[in-house]
C-alpha cells in the first residue's frame, strides 16, 4: 500500500488520508509559525511562563539564532496545534475519499519554500558571503580559543572552491524543483546536501538546528510521495509512468505558467547575483582595504614617557594593531586581551581618530606615520594617557592557513 503517491488515486484509503492530514497541517503551521509568529508574541509567551515556566527575558527575533527560546516554543505550539486540528479534522471530513487537489498545492507549497531556500542559501556560498575568510584578528587567535561554530566557521571560510561547490548543489537541488517531473531529483539532492548542513549544525552548536532539519524533512515529505525512485535504484524493477492530477488540464494554460516560470526565474537569479556580487564587493573578500590595511606588532611602547616592555602578563600594553575593517580597529594586548576601537586615518593630515568603540569623539587624537609599508608610528593621548608606538608589519600572508596554498602531489601528508 502506498500510503502518499503522486499517482492519482480516487479513493484514499484511511491511513494515507490521516498522514497526508498531519504531514499538511504540521509544515504549514510550523512555516507560518516561524515567518509569523511575531503576531503571536503575547500567547506565545504566555504559554512558554504557564507550561514551561519561563521567566527570563528573551526576544522573538533571537539575535541571528534560529534555535532561540521563542523558536522552540513555536514549535511546542506547532507540534500541539498539529494534533489538535488533525483530530478535527479527521471527525469533519471522515467521508472524504482522496486529498488529490490539496496534495497538490500543499506540495507546490513545500518545493515553493524550498526553492526559495535553496537559492538564498546556494547563492550565500557560491558568492562567498556566508562563510569569509579567517579575518586578521582571526589569524592571531589561539585554535583553543575558538567557539565550535567559530572553528566551522573557519574551516568552511579557507576554500572559495568548496562553497562554490557546496552552493552550487544547493542551487541545482533547487532549481530541479521548479519543473514536476524532476522535482523527485531535486528534492534527493536536497536530502543529501541539507543532512550534511544539519548534522554539521548538531555537531558545531551552529544555532540553524531547527530550521536546517525541517528542510530536509519538506524535502523528504515530496521525495516520499515518488515511490519509483525506490523500484528503480533500490529493487531493480521496471516503473510505469504517474497517472498525475492536474487541477487545470488547459495545455494553453501550462505554456502560460511555463513562461511565467522562466521569466520570473531569470529575474530571480538575476537579482540575486547582482545584489551578491554587489554586496561582496562592499563587504566581502574583494571589498576594498582600509588604509593601514594589516597586523601591526608593536616594538616599541611609550606610555607618558616610561617605556613599557613586552611582559606577557601586562593587560595595558599593546601587541598588536589590527586593521581589518573600514573605521575599525582591534587592540590586542600582552596577556591576549582584544578590544574594538574606532579607527578613522587621514591620510591627507596624517591623523587618526582612535576611540572606545562606543565613544562618540569625533577628535583626531592621534599623528601617525607610516614611511614605508613595514613601519608605522602613533603618537596620540588615548584616556588621558599619552601614548608613543612603534609598530612593525607582521605579513598574514605567512601564517600557514594562507601561505600553503593546493599541492597535487604530497609526498607525505602536510598536517600541522
Amino acid at each position: 500500500m502506498r500510503l502518499l503517491t503522486q499517482d492519482y488515486r480516487a479513493d484514499w484509503h484511511t491511513l494515507s488520508k490521516v498522514l497526508f492530514r498531519l504531514v499538511f497541517t504540521y509544515f504549514v503551521l510550523y512555516i507560518l509559525f516561524t515567518f509569523l509568529g511575531g503576531v503571536l508574541e503575547t500567547p506565545f509567551r504566555w504559554i512558554g511562563n504557564v507550561v514551561f515556566g519561563i521567566d527570563y527575558d528573551y526576544e522573538v527575533s533571537g539575535n541571528g539564532s534560529g534555535d532561540h527560546t521563542f523558536a522552540y516554543l513555536s514549535l511546542f505550539v506547532s507540534a500541539l496545534s498539529t494534533v489538535a486540528v488533525v483530530s478535527i479534522w479527521s471527525l469533519l471530513d471522515s467521508k472524504r475519499k482522496s486529498y488529490n487537489k490539496l496534495q497538490y498545492w500543499f506540495l507546490v507549497f513545500l518545493r515553493v519554500v524550498l526553492i526559495a531556500a535553496m537559492l538564498l542559501y546556494g547563492f550565500v556560498k557560491v558568492f562567498k558571503l556566508q562563510f569569509p575568510s579567517a579575518s586578521l584578528t582571526h589569524l592571531l587567535d589561539p585554535l583553543g580559543d575558538f567557539s565550535p561554530m567559530g572553528l566551522a566557521w573557519t574551516y568552511m571560510g579557507y576554500s572559495k572552491g568548496f562553497n562554490v561547490f557546496v552552493g552550487a548543489l544547493e542551487v541545482l537541488g533547487g532549481l530541479l524543483l521548479i519543473p514536476r517531473r524532476t522535482q523527485t531529483l531535486g528534492s534527493f539532492i536536497i536530502i543529501g546536501v541539507m543532512t550534511q548542513v544539519a548534522v554539521m549544525n548538531f555537531c558545531f552548536d551552529i544555532p540553524v538546528k531547527l530550521f536546517s532539519m525541517h528542510l530536509v524533512l519538506m524535502a523528504l515529505a515530496i521525495f516520499i510521495t515518488d515511490h519509483r525512485f525506490l523500484n528503480v535504484f533500490v529493487k531493480n524493477k521496471a516503473v510505469e509512468s504517474y497517472h498525475y492530477y492536474h487541477p487545470i488540464k488547459d495545455p494553453q494554460y501550462h505554456k502560460i505558467i511555463l513562461w511565467i516560470k522562466s521569466i520570473v526565474l531569470f529575474l530571480l537569479i538575476s537579482f540575486i547575483s547582482f545584489n551578491f556580487y554587489t554586496t561582496a564587493s562592499h563587504r566581502g573578500e574583494n571589498k576594498k582595504k582600509p588604509l593601514l590595511y594589516g597586523i601591526w606588532e608593536a616594538s616599541t611602547f611609550i606610555k607618558n614617557g616610561d617605556t613599557l616592555q613586552p611582559l606577557v602578563t601586562d593587560d595595558y600594553r599593546w601587541r598588536y594593531l589590527i586593521v581589518d575593517f573600514k573605521e575599525v580597529a582591534t587592540i590586542k594586548t600582552m596577556n591576549d586581551k582584544k578590544q574594538r576601537y574606532t579607527f578613522i586615518p587621514d591620510s591627507s593630515s596624517q591623523k587618526i581618530r582612535l576611540h572606545q568603540k562606543n565613544s562618540e569623539s569625533e577628535v583626531y587624537n592621534f599623528n601617525y606615520k607610516n614611511p614605508n609599508s613595514e613601519v608605522l608610528e602613533l603618537e596620540g593621548i588615548l584616556a588621558l594617557d599619552t601614548l608613543q608606538i612603534i609598530f612593525s608589519r607582521k605579513d598574514h600572508e605567512k601564517f600557514n592557513l594562507n601561505a600553503r596554498g593546493f599541492h597535487w602531489i604530497n609526498e607525505r601528508p602536510y598536517n600541522k
